[in-house]
């Protein structure tokens, strides 16, 4: 955890190249309905006078989780403090966290589903009450001491929502989910990061990092950085389509923004286990990544394209799978009246 509060304005990674994120609301791209549900609970809240109410966000990585609570900040003219699940161990970690805040702080808790059971049990009550049980002494002479906070507001955000406990889900007045972006948001975006990095990019090149960005805008701002490097490399005063096509085969990124690792996995569901099902721990074991990962950052982008299903026996490959990978279907699943 960084010490002491965040300027609002100050983004991760903005020690280098300009930020690329959006610092206000009007300058966020995509989400619509989540972003102009926060538009009033904000203006609710600042008229009020007060601390908006707790705020979880929940979707797959890469979708602005993380730049939506700074902006959160920034429109509330609040300071922030930044931390994590795993960074917070031990109860006296979260307790000299609470009683440093500032009045109407936004405490933004990345991983919020890592926590450990013994700290949620210390974060209720301050989510509730504004208040915070410490403990004084050892043995006998041990005593409970309830302290108050000021008024704060915690943003949480998690990968997988079905791992927080209810309690901790229950205390948050707003949830938002973030779904996969649309090409067209995604072309936005890419047209304002190429002017934030200072390259010209044309429409038709902006469309091809798009379409490979597979509905994410880090992966769409990671692969415009990338192709921005071909394109310097070979003297290229703009991003064109083949530049961008260039860029991709190097990077072994496909049409539909499937990389190797992605093509591995399906390939393997279908040459080692005749295309499924197979259970999450076998695909890790097989492929070498981590379930936790392959579960957060491959599977939903595959199962929300079609190439993957998740049965009650394990994960499955589709028919469109086969085609996308050009690899005929055998004749029992060809001929399977319920193939997908």
């Amino acid at each position: 955890m960084r010490n002491g509060p965040l300027d609002p304005n100050e983004l991760p990674g903005d020690e280098g190249e300009l930020s690329l994120r959006p610092r206000y609301l009007r300058e966020f791209i995509g989400q619509e309905q989540l972003k102009e549900n926060l538009r009033v609970f904000i203006e609710a809240a600042r008229q009020r006078e007060e601390p908006m109410d707790h705020l979880l966000l929940y979707g797959p990585p890469g979708l602005g989780k993380t730049t939506l609570a700074h902006i959160v900040a920034n429109e509330m003219g609040a300071p922030i403090h930044v931390t994590s699940g795993p960074a917070i161990e031990k109860s006296g970690d979260l307790v000299g966290i609470l009683t440093n805040l500032e009045e109407g702080a936004i405490l933004f808790i990345d991983e919020i589903h890592r926590l450990s059971r013994t700290v949620e049990e210390y974060l209720y009550p301050a989510m509730e009450d504004r208040k915070v049980d410490i403990m004084i002494g050892q043995g006998p002479a041990a005593r409970s001491v309830r302290m108050e906070v000021p008024a704060f507001t915690v943003v949480g955000a998690t990968t997988r929502q079905g791992l927080l406990t209810g309690p901790l889900r229950d205390r948050f007045g707003i949830i938002s989910h973030f779904r996969y972006y649309e090409q067209d948001a995604l072309f936005e975006i890419v047209k304002r990061s190429a002017n934030i990095l200072g390259y010209t990019i044309a429409t038709d090149g902006a469309e091809e990092i798009a379409r490979r960005s597979r509905g994410t805008p880090r992966i769409a701002n990671r692969l415009l950085r990338r192709v921005r490097d071909f394109a310097q490399v070979e003297s290229l005063a703009e991003i064109h389509r083949p530049i961008v096509e260039k860029a991709a085969r190097a990077l072994e990124i496909d049409h539909l923004g499937l990389d190797r690792i992605d093509r591995t996995l399906l390939k393997m569901i279908i040459e080692r286990h005749k295309g499924g099902p197979v259970g999450i721990d076998t695909i890790a074991a097989s492929t070498g990544e981590d379930s936790q990962t392959i579960e957060d950052v491959y599977e939903p982008y595959l199962l929300q394209i079609g190439l993957l299903q998740r049965t009650p026996r394990g994960r499955c490959v589709t028919d469109f799978a086969y085609k996308h990978l050009e690899i005929a279907m055998p004749p029992t699943k060809e001929s399977d009246p319920f193939s997908s």
